[in-house]
């Protein structure tokens, strides 16, 4: 049993003053709408609807919370981590106040969370580094400390040769940043990496395949 297979909803946030105590590790994914962040979690955590995915760009405004959990050595299962997945960024059709929300919610986030411990950004494979990808991985160049791991979603939708050269030129491009930014294609449609991601999660963590919850 994998530590995501434990995954459940905590909490919702419209405000940063209704974030949750930082009492766990948290990994955010934040991505353009409809990149597959939710599906990514989904995905991940082997839950169907864990995270809402919505085909209208810019209906979900809520940070979402979800606790990772596993049996002490008393038995009693405990919270060690949290996945929170960000509302997605760059919708062209959501209005002024709407954007205006995001960046203060998110932004606030990201910036002064003290218990993020990595950013998962999640990128369409056919068409990466948009503005709004290039955005958010400069304002981390602000926390370095913090993790970074590009997924380059939809893969599949790539031809082999397409595929390599998109993951050398992401490679090329993260080791110009430094040492804690890492890479991978994905697909979340064929369930395409997924053991990849998370074992660098569970890196984060400081989990590993022998310490997962076992029931």
């Amino acid at each position: 049993m994998s530590i995501f297979d434990t995954a459940r909803f905590v909490i919702s946030a419209a405000k940063l003053s209704g974030l949750p105590p930082e009492a766990v590790p948290e990994i955010a994914f934040a991505g353009r709408s409809n990149a597959g962040k939710s599906t990514t979690i989904n995905v991940l955590t082997r839950k169907t609807r864990l995270a809402f995915a919505s085909k209208t760009p810019g209906r979900t405004q809520l940070i979402n919370f979800f606790a990772l959990s596993k049996k002490n050595e008393a038995g009693v299962r405990e919270d060690v981590g949290c996945l929170v997945d960000l509302p997605g960024y760059g919708f062209a059709k959501a209005s002024e106040d709407t954007r205006k929300t995001w960046s203060q919610l998110v932004g606030g986030y990201i910036a002064q969370r003290p218990n993020m411990v990595g950013l998962v950004i999640v990128m369409d494979a056919r068409r990466p580094f948009m503005p709004t990808d290039e955005w958010l991985i400069e304002f981390m160049a602000g926390r370095p400390n913090v993790r970074m791991h590009w997924l380059l979603n939809k893969a599949d939708q790539l031809k082999n040769q397409e595929r390599r050269t998109t993951l050398r030129n992401a490679q090329k491009r993260a080791a110009e940043i430094g040492p804690h930014v890492t890479v991978q294609l994905f697909s979340g449609m064929k369930k395409e990496g997924t053991e990849e991601l998370g074992a660098v999660l569970e890196g984060w963590l400081g989990l590993n395949a022998q310490e997962s919850p076992k029931e």
